[in-house]
């Protein structure tokens, strides 16, 4: 028990259930899931929905993280995904028609790319701290988005679109198998192959990971773009979630959620050792704590200070300095008698 307790991953699995079991006793329907036209429905598989766009952010972020980098542009990345993929569904003669959506979201996708190979170059390239580098796209993207949509919020009617978000497969949500898929493209390539260590090694000592051999600048830059092309898919999955583009609302604050829920995971904001599955824990604590406030009834005032309190609740459940001090209130540490100190001088008389 020991053991397990001392994982790393304990202490967000153990928030994560009691968020879960907290809604469970304040209302029983939280854990119900119910099936209608072969479809599942619930709380629980809503939290699994709409907690896609987070998910994929927070797994590009964790790999920036890694490399000691951060990345505050994803939510502007997505405003301008978003915006690209919605306007050319809406210039094109014919918006349901399901190759007109997927030309819109390989585009859109693609230039997220290119902002996150932009991220890369100033980083890795020219040696601009990342906080900085990212900030740039973070001001001016919002601004390209605007740009893109002539400074309106563009709608469109697109079942194809809309199903990205809202559709089923198998019974379950189809954003869920995109985040799934993200969550297995990351796992296999930071920990099925020598990626993982080498984005280890850069994050612990970029200076040291170099002389060895290692390429760190292309290591950083593949991170930036990891995380941009996963902020363009969040992006396009925001946008058909309310089929429309709005620049000021996409992605808002999603920076902030993101690096939270790496945090939440375990993961080290000073780079190095990292948690794929920490991060979806995170992930999925936020997502529950946003269906709670909602559930609560709390303004939306009022909300930043409820989700900020069990925030720093989670924090320092988590804290292993608090860990220590409740082990030393409970008992846990033992004390045993000073050893006696000899001089080794035999003293006569």
């Amino acid at each position: 028990m020991t053991r397990w307790m001392r994982h790393r991953l304990f202490l967000p699995v153990v928030s994560l259930v009691a968020l879960i079991l907290v809604n469970a006793i304040a209302r029983p329907r939280f854990v119900q899931i119910t099936v209608r036209d072969g479809e599942l429905y619930g709380a629980l598989i809503d939290i699994l929905r709409n907690s896609a766009p987070l998910m994929l952010v927070a797994l590009g972020m964790t790999v920036v993280i890694a490399t000691r980098g951060i990345d505050l542009s994803v939510g502007a990345v997505m405003a301008v995904s978003g915006a690209v993929a919605l306007t050319i569904i809406d210039g094109s003669s014919d918006p349901g028609n399901v190759g007109t959506v997927l030309v819109a979201i390989v585009v859109s996708v693609l230039v997220a790319l290119v902002l996150g190979a932009w991220n890369g170059f100033l980083v890795a390239v020219l040696e601009i701290q990342p906080i900085i580098a990212t900030l740039v796209l973070m001001l001016a993207g919002r601004g390209v988005a605007l740009l893109i949509t002539d400074g309106f919020i563009t709608t469109v009617t697109s079942p194809p679109l809309k199903y990205v978000a809202s559709g089923h497969l198998l019974g379950l949500p189809f954003a869920l198998f995109i985040s799934v898929a993200a969550i297995a493209l990351i796992a296999l390539m930071e920990r099925r192959t020598a990626l993982g260590v080498l984005t280890e090694a850069v994050g612990i000592n970029p200076e040291a990971s170099r002389l060895t051999g290692v390429r760190s600048r292309g290591i950083i830059l593949g991170a930036y773009v990891v995380s941009g092309t996963f902020a363009g898919v969040a992006g396009v999955i925001y946008s058909s979630n309310i089929m429309a583009a709005d620049a000021n609302a996409a992605g808002e604050l999603i920076e902030l959620y993101a690096i939270l829920a790496v945090v939440l995971g375990g993961t080290s904001l000073t780079g190095g050792k990292f948690s794929i599955a920490g991060t979806v824990i995170g992930v999925l604590i936020i997502q529950t704590l946003q269906s709670t406030i909602l559930f609560l009834g709390v303004s939306s005032a009022e909300s930043p200070v409820f989700f900020a309190f069990v925030v720093i609740l989670v924090v320092l459940i988590q804290s292993p300095r608090v860990y220590q001090v409740a082990r030393r209130m409970t008992g846990g540490r033992r004390h045993h008698p000073a050893p006696e100190v000899t001089t080794g001088v035999e003293v006569t008389s």
